[in-house]
């Protein structure tokens, strides 16, 4: 390794005991407004907390040597102030979400082993349709489909219970870049003269046309707004970037908007959401008491919060999922949601440029579609918690509490990091990694 790479990767590695070291001071403090002394498990925890970013930082320092030094420190910094967030509202759910964050960890560890090349994912482009869809659609299936908080979203299979839709969004996103990078050229330039304007053909909007189709799908079938705006706001942002053609983000919004009409009118779980985003003092004893009580914990915190342990958040329904950043505002204040904001905007623009960098066209889409799930994932549950657009079911990446959420997301900082390391990969190196590869076979 170059003295270049070294001093990056150290760089990664001293950034990401800084952000254990503020892990562990929040989780100190949690403790200590319970107890005067300090948790008998503190050892242990911090080893955790260390041990973990080691095993990462390792398999990133290894598998991916060149790769952004920024995106793994940032994740380590919102997931543990996730952590004693949750830790805060809910022991038992802390430790369920520390179990997750070792099976995230070592998810992210076999994504770095065996995604070696992103063109062999290129390659398997319907595989990826396929299995995605399946996934998307698997909570309709009788018999292991389950509605959880009024959200068709999970599976049960045994003891195993997880939202198949969070690996959904990484398979149809991995699609969606090979057939745009196939038919970049068709869909930006048009084949269909439709009076002074050349339209792309009909069959060449059939994704499009089928990402709309199952947002709707999802929207009605499995009563999840959240889920259907970001699927198919995904695809249409990555339309737009694919062809720079500002009409298919009209087009697109047109055809959601539409869809969303039609349900409104058909569905009463999406009236009363709306209904709720509106005016939530009608229905403050019910459907409103989740975002009066949010606007309440961002009011008592004020600029500079409570401080940990010292608030109210657990008066908050679900807070440790939909409403963790208004238990974050509470007792960190403005101060303390603003510092998460930047967070994930830095998170947001280190994987867009990791998008930039990128050299081929596949991988260039591929960055930025993971970049826009992990952007509007945020913007939309935070939009919600602060009534900004109605309130949807998502998690707060790396932050909310959620297995299949956290899994998913470190698989795709995984692939950002591999994509990352591709970018600035020499020929030679390339030849390398073939020449390993064939040997291996």
């Amino acid at each position: 390794m170059s003295v270049a790479l070294r001093r990056r990767r150290n760089a990664e590695l001293g950034l990401g005991i800084l952000a254990g070291a503020v892990t562990v001071g929040g989780y100190i403090l949690v403790a200590l407004s319970d107890a005067p002394d300090l948790p008998a498990d503190l050892p242990l925890f911090l080893g955790t907390v260390i041990g973990l970013y080691v095993v990462a930082h390792l398999a990133v320092r290894r598998l991916a040597p060149r790769a952004d030094a920024t995106l793994l420190p940032v994740v380590a910094l919102l997931n543990g102030i996730g952590f004693f967030t949750i830790t805060r509202l809910d022991r038992e759910l802390a430790r369920i979400q520390a179990g997750w964050v070792l099976v995230g960890v070592a998810a992210f560890v076999l994504t770095l082993l065996f995604v070696r090349d992103t063109r062999v994912l290129e390659r398997y482009r319907y595989t990826a349709l396929v299995l995605g869809m399946c996934f998307l659609l698997l909570p309709l299936v009788p018999g292991i489909g389950r509605t959880i908080n009024g959200a068709r979203l999970w599976v049960s299979i045994g003891p195993l219970n997880f939202q198949p839709g969070e690996a959904a969004k990484v398979l149809l996103v991995v699609f969606f870049a090979a057939y745009l990078t196939e038919q970049r050229a068709l869909l930006a330039e048009g084949t269909w003269r439709v009076g002074r304007f050349m339209l792309p053909a009909p069959r060449h909007l059939g994704p499009l046309l089928l990402a709309w189709g199952a947002s709707i799908v999802v929207m009605v079938q499995e009563k999840d707004l959240g889920s259907s705006l970001l699927f198919f706001g995904v695809f249409a942002l990555m339309l737009y970037m694919a062809t720079s053609r500002a009409w298919f983000l009209a087009g697109a919004l047109t055809l959601f908007i539409g869809g969303a009409l039609i349900a409104y009118q058909l569905f009463d779980h999406v009236q009363v959401r709306v209904s709720t985003w509106l005016d939530p003092w009608p229905e403050a004893k019910t459907d409103g008491y989740q975002i009066i009580q949010s606007w309440y914990a961002f009011g008592t915190g004020g600029a500079m919060g409570t401080g940990l342990g010292l608030g109210n958040p657990d008066k908050i329904p679900n807070a440790a999922t939909d409403f963790v950043y208004s238990a974050i505002g509470e007792e960190l204040g403005l101060v303390g949601t603003l510092a998460v904001l930047a967070a994930f905007m830095l998170l947001v623009g280190s994987a867009f440029r990791v998008a930039v960098d990128a050299q081929r066209l596949f991988p260039k889409l591929f960055a930025a579609g993971l970049a826009t799930i992990v952007g509007l994932q945020t913007v939309i549950i935070l939009g919600g918690v602060t009534r900004l657009i109605p309130l949807t079911g998502i998690t707060l990446p790396f932050v909310s509490y959620g297995g299949s959420s956290l899994v998913a997301n470190f698989v795709i900082v995984a692939l950002l990091l591999r994509i990352s390391d591709e970018a600035r990969r020499n020929p030679s190196d390339d030849r390398d990694v073939r020449t390993t590869r064939d040997a291996a076979r």
